[in-house]
């Protein structure tokens, strides 16, 4: 019973870091990145659905490649507008303000990024049940009726 006009936007939920199996619940604890003692502080489990975030021991190595991409692509795009509203040239050193301004702005946003990136991997590995709810109940109802067999 699931109703497309409450279904959650993709890309929101992406940047809005929720969870990919119900897209409602928060993937980290803090909503502040920039905390680095708890950069990475994340439940073990969805609080909406239940949807565990860490996949396999070691799952999250491969959030580097994502990172990478992100900061490639950030670069490019940072690239891209500097060229078209400053411009580029050989005769001066505005190639190389580009070059600080995005280092600076790369490591300003690092933290946002590395968040980002766990997020943007999990979504590669879980699908959105728009019917969440009705399974976690189901899931739920036969643990508890295995707790009581045994």
């Amino acid at each position: 019973m699931s109703n497309k006009a409450s279904r959650p936007n993709l890309l929101w939920s992406i940047l809005t870091m929720k969870c990919p199996h119900c897209r409602r619940g928060n993937m980290y604890n803090s909503g502040n990145p920039w905390n680095l003692k708890k950069v990475f502080d994340m439940p073990e489990k969805c609080s909406e659905c239940g949807q565990p975030f860490e996949l396999e021991p070691g799952f999250w190595y491969g959030t580097g490649y994502v990172s990478y991409a992100l900061s490639v692509a950030l670069s490019v795009a940072t690239f891209v507008a500097w060229y078209v509203l400053i411009g580029m040239s050989v005769q001066d050193t505005r190639f190389f303000w580009w070059m600080g301004s995005n280092i600076v702005l790369l490591i300003v946003l690092q933290p946002w990024l590395m968040r980002l990136s766990r997020v943007i991997y999990l979504y590669f590995f879980v699908r959105y049940n728009p019917d969440y709810a009705d399974a976690h109940k189901e899931t739920e109802q036969d643990a508890t009726a295995h707790q009581h067999q045994h």
